[in-house]
């Protein structure tokens, strides 16, 4: 990875108060950065298990609605996570984002400061 400005804001995998989105402003070489890469991660692959478990869940006819109700829910949230993840390393990658306010993950932001 190349190294960052020391004032780019990176979207961060996690939400604050009231879903509002978070943010840390550093060249990604600190503790909440590296913290960041490993929840990144473990979304990325828990959305992968997800997956396989969606498959095998409508696979099975004998699948009953609130279990698929549920694996449904699981898969919202999940995807929810991978979209932010992806608008995240979108953004610190420099590929605009015409996201406003009421975005889920907030405003497209690059650069928090000039």
């Amino acid at each position: 990875m190349s190294e960052k400005a020391p004032n780019e804001a990176r979207l961060l995998p996690w939400t604050g108060l009231g879903g509002r989105p978070c943010y840390v402003v550093g060249n990604g070489t600190g503790k909440v950065s590296r913290s960041a890469d490993k929840v990144e991660a473990l979304q990325l692959g828990m959305a992968l298990e997800l997956l396989d478990h969606a498959d095998d869940m409508l696979a099975d006819a004998q699948a009953t609605e609130p279990q698929l109700r549920h694996v449904g829910e699981a898969l919202v949230h999940s995807l929810r996570d991978v979209h932010r993840v992806a608008r995240s390393r979108g953004l610190r990658l420099g590929i605009p984002d015409d996201s406003g306010e009421e975005h889920p993950s907030g405003q497209g932001l690059v650069r928090l400061l000039p």
